[in-house]
């Protein structure tokens, strides 16, 4: 309890401090948004240009658009405001998000799907089914690490594999994940705005079923035609049937079950007990959760058998990049979330102008191929949350009279992070690791043609369908 006597002493003694989560955006410059594009850039670039400095010092790059920001503005506002502005932004957003990704990254970690199955066009079509649905209750990270592997082994005995890796992508990795706020990073910070736990599942379910579906049934005739070209399966497969089919790990299916019902009873509970820590409020029912999902993912590592992981290859090193990366973008985006929140009196008028129609009202159109695009290129849980305050920030009314703008933000930031392999973060993730089996997977740019020549045509349809 001292750090919580220290904050409400320091507010008592300087009540500017409590103010500090309002900042008016309309009288910043644009230029506050500079360190924010910047780190958005060194993750969408350095990979590409550097990628041996990249893997060593992003975490060092990141910290340095963090400084970028805040040593700035605390000299120009004052310190107090920096570092309310700070415990903000770490409180409220931040932990949570990391938390409930450790959790999932883990848990999934702990189970490992053995033996050989044979990737028939049947077998594969059914893999990214099940993929779908799994991703939205445990991450489109936590699907992604724990079919990815198993459905390399299936098809290593395939001459073609790179289809089914790219499609593996698309639905699993990406589009799977538009249902719950467990699902996709966005989804689930927009769940700590407020939106409702299964607000998504109403209301963009239509979408999701049309996008999964067509990609289902038109990944089936492309690995069919594979299939039976000649000498597309190899006459010994390299895994021996030689295990029976089962789970090592399953316990931690039942941690899964534990990190649901942990995000449920936070959304569902309402209590009146609110801990105020420099001006942020802690709700009694959010602390309890991320209690609750740090004791899971401790209890995945101590239950879960080393063999396991050693089995999925399990590191640490995709969950480092992520928690650094994030730290850095959630602290710069402060001042640009305030500027878009000034509306037309603030610096992004001209963006805000962009997805406003001219009767005034948010255009759902602009707003889910704005979202999409910016969510190719650069990461889609910012992009959510820069757009989500664009259309006003406020869920009560994203939910009901604006409620075709919020699902066209969220299905913009969820479905267009299959465009490219820096979407979203499970792409690169499953990149690396079809290429570490020896599967040739396609370049950036080639992937990008795939993308291109399967999915935007869809997203022209759902477009004219859903969002118009």
């Amino acid at each position: 309890m001292k750090p919580m006597r220290w904050g409400l002493a320091l507010l008592a003694a300087c009540p500017c401090l409590a103010m500090a989560a309002d900042l008016d955006g309309s009288q910043l410059s644009v230029l506050w948004g500079v360190p924010f594009a910047g780190i958005l850039l060194s993750i969408a670039l350095l990979p590409l240009l550097a990628p041996n400095f990249w893997h060593h010092h992003f975490g060092k790059v990141a910290a340095a658009w963090a400084l970028a920001f805040l040593l700035p503005f605390a000299l120009l506002f004052g310190p107090g405001l920096a570092a309310v502005s700070l415990v903000h932004a770490l409180l409220a957003e931040y932990i949570p998000f990391i938390i409930l990704l450790t959790a999932l990254f883990t848990v999934a970690g702990g189970i490992y799907i053995r033996g050989n199955i044979h990737g028939s066009p049947g077998l594969n079509t059914s893999i990214l089914g099940v993929g779908a649905v799994l991703a939205s209750f445990m991450g489109t990270t936590g699907a992604s690490m724990l079919l990815i592997r198993p459905l390399i082994r299936a098809n290593d005995n395939r001459r073609h594999k790179a289809h089914v890796i790219i499609f593996f992508i698309f639905i699993v990795s990406n589009a799977g994940g538009s249902l719950t706020p467990l699902g996709d990073p966005p989804l689930f910070l927009g769940f700590l705005k407020g939106v409702d736990f299964f607000w998504t599942l109403s209301h963009i379910f239509p979408e999701t079923l049309f996008l999964v579906g067509t990609l289902l049934v038109l990944f089936y005739a492309m690995d069919t035609w594979y299939y039976h070209r000649r000498e597309e399966v190899l006459p010994v497969d390299p895994t021996p049937d030689s295990r029976r089919i089962g789970f090592d790990g399953a316990a931690n299916f039942w941690l899964l079950g534990a990190i649901v019902a942990l995000v449920l009873m936070s959304g569902f509970w309402k209590s009146l007990v609110v801990f105020d820590i420099l001006g942020t409020e802690v709700g009694l029912p959010g602390l309890l959760r991320d209690v609750g999902l740090i004791a899971v993912t401790l209890v995945s590592l101590k239950i879960t058998p080393p063999d396991v992981h050693g089995d999925n290859q399990f590191s640490w090193a995709p969950m480092q990049e992520v928690a650094k990366l994030f730290a850095g973008i959630f602290l710069t985006i402060i001042p640009v979330i305030a500027m878009l929140k000034a509306g037309v009196n603030g610096p992004f008028s001209a963006v805000v102008a962009a997805v406003t129609r001219s009767d005034g009202l948010p255009d759902p159109a602009m707003y889910f191929w704005a979202a999409g695009a910016l969510s190719s290129f650069l990461d889609n849980a910012p992009t959510y949350l820069v757009f989500f305050n664009t259309a006003g920030g406020d869920p009560a009314v994203l939910m009901t009279t604006l409620a075709p703008t919020l699902a066209a933000i969220s299905a913009g930031a969820v479905f267009m992070g299959a465009n490219t392999y820096i979407g979203n973060a499970p792409n690169l993730m499953v990149k690396a690791i079809a290429e570490d089996r020896g599967v040739k997977m396609p370049s950036f740019f080639g992937y990008m043609l795939w993308s291109g020549a399967i999915l935007i045509p869809l997203f022209v349809i759902m477009t004219l369908i859903w969002f118009r």
